[in-house]
């Protein structure tokens, strides 16, 4: 088990660097002078020049690439001209943060909610609670995030006034103020992976119900809600952690939209403004930061199947 963990890290991380070589290369083909952006509208050409051999973008290509690489290891990830910060501590110490816990928040509920439905709705197949489940699972995942968005803010912040509409408050500052403003960007989030993972617990379980150590269970005589939720939803563990992992780029691809609705100061807003504003090294950071999560969780859920599965473990 530790060689294959050992072979998937050693291939993650050829994955991330054609993935740096890739954003960095396209960034350079992106229109628009960096070096004219930061210098505004009146510079000198001798300034130009300076800035442009103190940027390295007078360098070739390839000594360009080697150089950002080796500081971006280093935690040198450059300096943001609009935010006139520190782009790893603008980027990794502040932006990343925001994202983890809105979709730490998102994926809480859309398990809290998805599975007890698609639970119900194999129990309950062929009723009218699971024609009305499939309905919310079609409606889920064709809802785009950014109007339902738009209308939680609607309804609950402004006719309502129970929720916030904007702004970020750390969980780990004050845990109920920060959850408090989590509550509508994180239901805007998660509704799309409720309804899937409605819709996969429902199909899996009723195909599980029909297995020989489940018909076991119940001639032993244990109680119905044992053989459903500890001998039925076990088994359907590995194919939600599956689901999870390869939707992960939805889920990010969401947390831009949401994060701008909402007016949250994570990666998703930071990408925005750094593509708006042409600022290639936030893009790349930003873009480096979110391919780690997606590799590093993808690396993690094949990590897990022995662990879920103990079929799958070496037998030595």
């Amino acid at each position: 088990m530790l060689i294959q963990a050992l072979k998937k890290l050693g291939q993650t991380l050829v994955v991330l660097m054609i993935v740096s070589i890739a954003t960095f290369g396209l960034l350079k083909l992106a229109p628009g002078d960096p070096v004219q952006i930061m210098l505004g509208a009146e510079y000198s050409q001798e300034t130009y020049e300076s800035m442009t051999r103190e940027l390295g973008l007078d360098q070739p290509f390839l000594v360009q690439y080697a150089d950002w690489a080796m500081n971006f290891v280093q935690g040198d990830w450059g300096t943001s001209y609009i935010a006139r910060t520190d782009i790893f501590t603008y980027g990794f110490k502040e932006a990343l943060p925001v994202t983890l816990t809105l979709a730490f928040f998102s994926l809480s509920f859309a398990i809290l909610i998805g599975v007890p439905l698609g639970v119900l709705s194999a129990v309950k197949k062929d009723t009218i609670f699971d024609a009305g489940s499939a309905v919310f699972a079609l409606t889920g995942t064709a809802f785009p995030s950014f109007l339902l968005g738009i209308l939680l803010i609607w309804f609950f912040g402004v006719k309502l006034q129970l929720f916030p509409v904007m702004g970020y408050v750390s969980p780990w500052e004050d845990l109920r103020l920060g959850i408090y403003h989590m509550i509508l960007p994180g239901l805007t989030l998660s509704t799309y992976f409720i309804a899937m993972i409605t819709r996969l617990t429902r199909a899996t379980l009723i195909e599980v119900m029909d297995e020989p150590y489940i018909a076991a269970a119940r001639a032993r005589g244990e109680p119905g809600w044992r053989v459903i939720w500890v001998h039925g939803v076990r088994n359907i563990a590995m194919p939600l952690v599956t689901i999870l992992g390869l939707q992960l780029g939805t889920l990010i691809q969401g947390t831009v939209l949401t994060e701008t609705v909402f007016n949250l100061p994570g990666i998703g807003q930071m990408l925005t403004s750094a593509v708006l504003g042409r600022e290639y090294q936030v893009v790349q950071a930003g873009v480096m930061m979110t391919a780690f999560l997606f590799i590093g969780v993808n690396l993690l859920v094949d990590l897990s199947y022995p662990i879920l599965d103990p079929r799958l473990r070496d037998r030595k």
